[in-house]
């Protein structure tokens, strides 16, 4: 993952694909040339789309992941609070201990009193109590508080297409 950010200037075909990737990412480059045909009236070959899409994953324009289905692990937010006392000596061990574990999601800062959040998956409860345990046993230094809420009811799991929308209209400005 890279740390700058893409450099891309979006065509309206571009934003049709990803609007159409995301509602459906299992879309052929052919069945997206159909679709963009009839839905956008943008008509290009299947080739051309495959490249674009391509060179969007290659800049960075989008991410790919495999993301399970909710109704196979217990997704929790944690929310880290942190002891300033020995926050200077230990705080990249315990940030890349987090990022790098097999129940990390997404992980990201924020503002306020609990800087590191990060959304994790685990297989049952049991799973969430031994992750923070050994998580204070090894960084508790580091780490004042957790702060975990289980998420229930999984109701929206998706990019909406519509939220692509508003790339064509940074380009206008």
């Amino acid at each position: 993952m890279s740390d700058e950010s893409p450099n891309w200037e979006f065509k309206d075909r571009d934003i049709a694909i990803l609007s159409e990737l995301s509602n459906d990412p299992q879309l052929s480059s052919r069945e997206l040339t159909q679709v963009l045909e009839s839905e956008y009236d943008i008509d290009v070959s299947h080739v051309t789309v495959s490249e674009s899409i391509r060179r969007m994953r290659d800049e960075g324009v989008f991410r790919e992941a495999i993301i399970p289905n909710e109704e196979y692990y217990i997704f929790a937010l944690f929310e880290f609070k942190f002891n300033p006392e020995h926050f200077a000596d230990n705080w990249r061990d315990a940030m890349e201990y987090i990022k790098a574990d097999k129940h990390t999601l997404f992980f990201f800062l924020s503002d306020g009193e609990y800087q590191w959040k990060t959304v994790m998956m685990f297989r049952d409860r049991e799973e969430i109590s031994k992750w923070i345990h050994d998580c204070y046993r090894d960084y508790g230094t580091v780490i004042a508080n957790i702060r975990n809420s289980a998420v229930h009811n999984v109701l929206k799991f998706q990019t909406d297409p519509r939220i692509f929308e508003e790339l064509g209209d940074d380009q206008e400005e």
